[in-house]
């Protein structure tokens, strides 16, 4: 919400300045963000008047100006503006002076040859809008030498300030003022419009047709004008109009925006002459069309309530008027229209066409019920001041509600809501200053909030007015209570390894995404879900049909999606809840993650994520959450993982996690362009930690002696997986073996049939001693021996 200081002052009899105007806005609730004082940044500019303008001897489109800022000589200044010309009186830069409106601070220079020892400048350029062809064109009276922006009334600061949705009154100068009124840092003026008695009866006719909606509109006046002269807007009303934004176009529009920003009052005008028949005010045919104001041709249905005559819709209620019935320069007859509506119509009506005008903006908050007199009042006093003519009495539509808040409210929630100690002679009057009518003791108050206050529901409502106007500085602080002990941890533990994981995950490159707890039932079967207990009763689409029991059903249709829009590269994650029955134990939390393409690059060949990518992602999530090193792998992936390129983590019976390259069927029945390697991990089936004591042991001391590797290459059936001869060989010495690796597996020429090749590389690490050679041989021929009891194989040669 803009407006200026001057114009504040038209509702609010103050001496303060604009400091302290600023300062109390803030203290009160009404947050100041920006104050703009076009006087300080234009206090070099001064009046000039153009002597003398010459072609440039070494230009055809630039003039050579004499230029007279009041000093003893005229100045000489290299100007391309076309509308230069001698005699004129415009604003002149001195060399060393900042021009806000292109960032730059004019100096001495030479153009084409010829010395410029200064500038000559357009509205732009000063940043104070209006038209742009050149160079500002000023009254032959304005004085040469003054400061341009004290002449011109630009030393009016420009306020703006940013208001929640709670508070409508302040999206007008009134309420505003009656908010610093109530402050006391001065008086609110009165502002009741005079009634303006009409000399004839309204010819137009007027006609409410919401039988099944007669909510969207409790008020409509209409007043016709006859005998107007449209012509430009008083001075004072552009500057003001300018001030804050808007663009002035004419006297009867310019009205119109004032009052909306004024006293939050929004008024539309039609121009009578164009208007077909009798104004009706209904909802919307389906596929019907209106060109607005705004240029543009919008598509309507039944759910938007409008204006309309013989010809079609002439006006969106509320939110913006039409093209076809707009008052311009010939306007001689006017329909003015001051109205109530809805707020959630108007609300609902803008999003679904995406119109946004400074009348939705508060309609949508709720404008005062009972401004509707007022407004209509106020507009036909100023529109007869302005362009003359012969009013019409009032066509009235009423219909609003009765309003029967009434809060019964004793002084002393102030204190036991706040702590702030106020006399309850003060509590009625900062109350009653902000337009609350209140009657009986001050134990038991019956206070009834003002029209224009539709936030105010109950005994908090009426705290926070209080002290916010008396100020939060009266909240004395009072220390919390001592705790007797330390507080207990505040994030559970599954709550502190789902941030865990969201940790890792994030710190591996992929990236987060948040899918619908639902899915078709084709993809939850294909995902072991798709139970009859598990479907929604009034799902929003098939689509949405059936909770998920898995996580990767949404991660592939973002897959999928990225790749749509080229995005090929996608790796993302997930943690969240799927669902395999009714019950709670039914409900897991899971981390699942899908990595497909790698990112193109010139130093290595594309790629695919495969089943060690995604199993890289699960042990760093699932050391990251506390669990065991070395949990054993098994080859019972579920069905939705490739048979051949996955596994799973279990710990005894319990399934810890899954990972793998996604079934080839999932994969092209989603259109996938490539493969996915995916996993998915339980938290919930995650052992809860031991208790550490508080001083532990370390688990290997650190050995200041060198490590040595030995390679063992076996022969065994190619059935039996490198897992065993993996655990058979870490058994063979656990003292001085710490790692086992495989490295290499192969089969071909100089293998049996039905046999492969598993090289392993053991490492042993000597704790106090150096081992010796047949040391090293003992340690060798356990590691043989165990591998051969354990799968068959035989070392080979």
């Amino acid at each position: 919400m803009k407006f200026t200081f001057l114009w504040l002052k038209d509702h609010l009899d103050t001496t303060a300045s604009v400091d302290e105007i600023v300062q109390k806005l803030t203290a009160i609730g009404l947050e100041v963000e920006t104050v703009e004082d076009k006087a300080k940044a234009l206090k070099d500019f001064k009046i000039a008047h153009v002597v003398s303008a010459e072609k440039h001897p070494n230009a055809d489109r630039l003039r050579l100006c004499m230029v007279d800022v009041g000093e003893s000589a005229p100045i000489q200044v290299v100007c391309g503006a076309p509308n230069a010309r001698a005699g004129m009186k415009t604003v002149f830069a001195a060399p060393g002076t900042y021009i806000p409106g292109k960032d730059f601070t004019i100096d001495v220079g030479t153009i084409r040859g010829v010395e410029s020892r200064g500038m000559l400048c357009s509205a732009d350029e000063l940043n104070i809008g209006g038209e742009n062809d050149g160079i500002l064109d000023l009254p032959q009276d304005a004085p040469v030498g003054t400061n341009y922006a004290e002449w011109a009334g630009l030393d009016d600061s420009v306020i703006e300030i940013a208001l929640t949705p709670n508070r409508p009154d302040c999206t007008g100068v009134r309420g505003i003022a009656r908010d610093l009124a109530a402050t006391e840092i001065g008086d609110l003026k009165p502002a009741e419009a005079k009634p303006v008695k009409g000399s004839f009866a309204n010819s137009f006719a007027l006609k409410i047709e919401l039988d099944h909606q007669p909510h969207w509109c409790p008020a409509f006046a209409l007043r016709l004008l006859k005998n107007v002269k449209n012509g430009a807007s008083p001075v004072w009303m552009q500057k003001r109009l300018q001030a804050i934004g808007l663009r002035p176009i004419n006297a009867l529009v310019d009205l119109t925006n004032y009052f909306t920003f004024d006293i939050a009052r929004p008024l539309h005008v039609f121009d009578a002459d164009k208007v077909k028949g009798a104004l009706v005010v209904r909802a919307a045919k389906k596929d019907e069309t209106f060109e607005a104001l705004d240029g543009k041709t919008y598509t309507l249905d039944e759910s938007m309530c409008v204006i309309a005559d013989d010809s079609g819709v002439i006006s969106l209620a509320g939110i913006m008027g039409g093209k076809a019935t707009g008052c311009d320069e010939n306007t001689k007859n006017v329909l003015i229209e001051c109205a109530l509506w809805d707020p959630l119509n108007i609300a609902q009506t803008g999003r679904k066409l995406g119109v946004s005008s400074d009348a939705r903006y508060r309609f949508e908050r709720g404008v005062d019920p009972q401004g509707v007199a007022n407004g209509i009042e106020c507009a036909s006093s100023l529109a007869i001041e302005m362009c003359g003519g012969d009013i019409s009495d009032i066509t009235w539509h009423k219909n609003i509600a009765d309003d029967n808040r009434i809060i019964i409210f004793s002084s002393s929630e102030v204190k036991r809501l706040t702590g702030a100690d106020l006399l309850h002679q003060e509590i009625k009057i900062i109350l009653e200053r902000l337009g609350f009518w209140l009657s009986g003791d001050h134990a038991e108050w019956r206070v009834a909030p003002p029209s224009w206050r539709p936030d105010i529901y109950g005994k908090a409502d009426l705290v926070e007015e209080v002290i916010r106007i008396a100020g939060l500085d009266r909240v004395m602080s009072t220390r919390l209570p001592a705790a007797d002990s330390v507080n207990a941890p505040v994030l559970t533990l599954p709550q502190k390894r789902k941030t865990a994981a969201q940790r890792v995950l994030a710190a591996r490159g992929l990236c987060e995404a948040v899918t619908w707890s639902f899915i078709s039932e084709p993809q939850a079967k294909m995902f072991g879900g798709g139970q009859d207990e598990l479907k929604v009763a009034n799902p929003i689409s098939v689509e949405m049909a059936v909770m998920r029991p898995s996580l990767l059903p949404g991660l592939i249709m973002a897959a999928r999606q990225n790749e749509d829009r080229g995005v090929s590269h996608a790796a993302l994650f997930e943690v969240g809840q799927v669902f395999k029955g009714l019950e709670p134990k039914d409900q897991f939390v899971l981390a699942s993650g899908l990595r497909g393409q790698a990112d193109r690059h010139w130093s290595r060949k594309e790629t695919h994520a495969d089943v060690f990518d995604a199993k890289a992602d699960c042990v760093a999530v699932l050391s990251a959450l506390g669990a065991p090193d070395n949990i054993p792998v098994t080859r019972d992936a579920p069905s939705w993982f490739h048979p051949g390129r996955s596994g799973t983590f279990r710990l005894g019976p319990n399934v810890i996690a899954h990972f793998g390259e996604l079934h080839p069927a999932i994969v092209e029945h989603h259109k996938l362009s490539s493969g996915a390697a995916a996993f998915e991990i339980f938290i919930d089936a995650l052992p809860v930690p031991k208790t550490k004591p508080t001083r532990t042991k370390p688990k290997l001391a650190l050995s200041v002696l060198q490590p040595l590797r030995r390679d063992f290459a076996f022969t065994l059936d190619e059935h039996v997986e490198a897992a065993e001869v993996l655990k058979a060989a870490r058994g063979a010495d656990k003292a001085l073996i710490t790692d086992v690796t495989v490295f290499d597996v192969y089969q071909g020429a100089g293998i049996p049939s039905g046999k492969k090749s598993l090289a392993i590389e053991v490492t042993l690490q000597p704790q106090d001693k150096t081992l010796t050679e047949p040391e090293i041989d003992a340690v060798a021929q356990k590691i043989i021996a165990a591998v051969t009891k354990a799968t068959g194989a035989s070392l080979r040669s």
